[in-house]
């Protein structure tokens, strides 16, 4: 059982925010598949929140079956960062993430995500002023800093516990990195080392073996899983399953089938736009089937469907046949 503060969850995994991926939909597929301790909405801007934002405020709509659930804001200034955290306060989420480690540019142009390990005397006062503005537990994500030559994860992980922070979140790349080369585990040892709160490992977890591997390398608290479960949502039940000793079960065809129209229906019940909807079930399907013989050819049939009839059809015709009675 790993505590943030007052919120205790178990098992160590957490799922990690991903813009237009964990949306309330996702997180609900992987909460009901299960193993996942901690799921975390996609980040949210500071400034669209404050400003009461529709499409940010529709964003952010959960439901009790996602509980423990954290909610990750981003942004470059202090005290439109400390209302917004009293926004995710207000709703009831359990946890407020602070986002210093996007490496998009969009995000680092307005020197906010990773942009702040650029200025850790702006990341101390954002860090101090969101902590005295909210009571639930605080947790921070951040790289190994903006470039190779000016790593400060360290300084920036003693900020946060100086500070008051619950727990940190490491990727171990820089910005300049972004998803590219290789994800340094060591600096996930190192940083837990320095500090005496709780650090969560995540970068290049592609497999249950990957995160146990991560938890003997690092002595990380947590694992944190981001797009590896986008292809695999049953990798937190098969990484539950090694913690325990236990052999993980791959997923069959049937349960395939089933996550693709489970995710299908509460798209619909929970969206109000079809198009919308269905270039989200297009997206989503294609991750799903990942790895299946022939799914290219269902990929490409559900490119052209236009109706939610025809995309069951597709579906369940495509697994027709691989799914005994």
């Amino acid at each position: 059982m790993l505590s943030y503060g007052s919120v205790a969850f178990d098992p160590p995994l957490v799922l990690a925010p991903m813009a237009g991926v964990t949306d309330r939909q996702f997180r609900l597929i992987l909460r009901r598949v299960g193993g996942v301790g901690l799921v975390t909405m996609e980040f949210v801007s500071s400034e669209a929140l404050v400003r009461g934002n529709e499409r940010t405020l529709k964003m952010m709509h959960y439901c009790d079956e996602e509980r423990p659930i954290s909610i990750q804001i981003y942004g470059s200034n202090a005290a439109r960062m400390a209302e917004a955290a009293r926004v995710v306060e207000s709703i009831g989420a359990d946890i407020c993430d602070i986002n210093m480690g996007c490496p998009a540019n969009k995000v680092l142009k307005g020197c906010s995500g990773c942009a702040l390990m650029g200025d850790l005397d702006l990341a101390r006062d954002i860090i101090a002023t969101v902590r005295r503005a909210i009571r639930i537990p605080l947790t921070v994500k951040f790289r190994a800093g903006v470039r190779e030559e000016t790593q400060n994860y360290l300084e920036l992980g003693r900020i946060c516990e100086g500070e008051g922070v619950d727990a940190v979140a490491l990727h171990p790349r820089t910005a300049k990195q972004m998803y590219r080369g290789r994800a340094d585990w060591t600096r996930i040892a190192r940083l837990k080392e320095a500090l005496s709160i709780p650090v969560v490992g995540n970068g290049d977890v592609t497999s249950a073996q990957d995160a146990l591997r991560m938890f003997g390398e690092t002595g990380c608290d947590a694992v944190m899983i981001g797009r590896a479960s986008m292809k695999n949502p049953w990798i937190y039940r098969q990484t539950q399953s090694l913690l325990r000793g236990e052999e993980p079960c791959e997923p069959t065809d049937a349960d395939r089938r089933d996550l693709i129209l489970a995710h299908f229906h509460m798209l619909m019940e929970q969206e109000n736009e079809l198009r919308f909807a269905l270039h989200k079930l297009r997206t989503f399907t294609g991750w799903y089937t990942h790895g299946i013989v022939g799914g290219k050819q269902l990929r490409t049939r559900i490119g052209s469907l236009d109706s939610p009839r025809a995309f069951i059809e597709a579906v369940e015709e495509f697994f027709e046949g691989r799914v005994a009675a």
